[in-house]
């Protein structure tokens, strides 16, 4: 009796010791998976529409069916293009059904892009104000959608001086529309001054608004352009970077072509990254691909997979 009590006590207490370790075990592997959880939060992947504007301008795709469109990619945030909208900027029963899409597939707006509205920082005051309230109807667009921002630009003619003194202008005004929906406004490094990063932040820093920001873009730094398009003088894309990433409520991937490797030829998405994650900025990052070796979707698809990596690494 004494002899398979014991036996029985023995083998209780090995029974005892696994089970603390495999509970052990289990408890460190689920601090792991939250761990590795939370630092995936801090980015995520959205896609802008402008990836696939020949698609769209081609008609091979509907900009109505973009929220399934972009959930076909696992990504489930977009930034639209109002361009590719321009009848539907007081037709709100289009987007009534527009919304029905996103949440039929499970994708939210988090943006919209918006050009051809005008200049905010045209010298002439009446037109400024035109253009700003022609930006009225898309803060209103993306209050519904549930966006967070309207991205806009910041150009104008005359001297540096000059135009910022008017963008200043414009974007006081249309920041102060868009604080009364909840909407942010935000501007792009998007060709002339806009794209000079000191320029940009210094407009920034003078409009001194919580609501009013910028949407750093990693690709579009050229300041001014021949007739063929050719950047004649170009700003240095990382020193930009680190000029607009503390005014910035969103960020856009630019990418063109891609390496044997996977990574894109004109941008170190992981030196970009590293300066993203500096300013401790945390949110979507959106997948703008515009380059030609790769056909749209090829390309999204690349630029997707190169920023997953990224993001395993910082």
């Amino acid at each position: 009796m004494m002899t398979k009590l014991n036996t029985s006590f023995s083998e209780l207490k090995l029974m005892v010791l696994a089970t603390a370790l495999l509970l052990s075990f289990g408890l460190q592997s689920q601090s792991l998976k939250s761990s590795d959880a939370s630092k995936q939060t801090d980015y995520k992947i959205s896609l802008a529409q402008w990836s696939l504007h020949g698609a769209f301008n081609t008609g091979s795709l509907n900009p109505t069916d973009f929220p399934e469109i972009a959930a076909s990619y696992g990504i489930y945030s977009i930034e639209l293009v109002n361009s590719f909208y321009k009848t539907k900027a007081n037709d709100m029963d289009y987007w009534k059904t527009f919304k029905q899409k996103c949440d039929e597939a499970n994708v939210n707006v988090g943006l919209i892009m918006c050009d051809g509205l005008g200049h905010l920082g045209d010298a002439d005051v009446q037109k400024r104000t035109k253009t700003v309230e022609n930006h009225y109807a898309w803060v209103d667009i993306a209050k519904y959608l549930g966006a967070h921002s309207i991205r806009v630009n910041a150009a104008g003619t005359g001297s540096s001086d000059e135009v910022a003194l008017h963008v200043i202008d414009g974007l006081t005004k249309l920041g102060k529309y868009g604080a009364s929906k909840g909407i942010n406004i935000i501007v792009e490094n998007h060709g002339g001054y806009s794209s000079n990063g000191a320029w940009l932040a210094n407009v920034m820093e003078n409009v001194n608004m919580k609501n009013v920001g910028t949407l750093p873009d990693f690709g579009n730094f050229c300041i001014t352009r021949d007739s063929n398009r050719n950047c004649l003088d170009e700003y240095d894309r990382y020193k930009g970077m680190t000029e607009l990433m503390p005014f910035a409520k969103g960020v856009s991937a630019k990418s063109h072509d891609f390496d044997a490797t996977g990574n894109d030829t004109k941008s170190d998405f992981f030196r970009m990254m590293a300066i993203v994650k500096e300013s401790g900025y945390k949110g979507y990052i959106g997948i703008e691909y515009e380059g030609r070796e790769l056909s749209e979707d090829e390309g999204i698809k690349a630029t997707k997979a190169l920023l997953e990596n990224v993001f395993t690494k910082l």
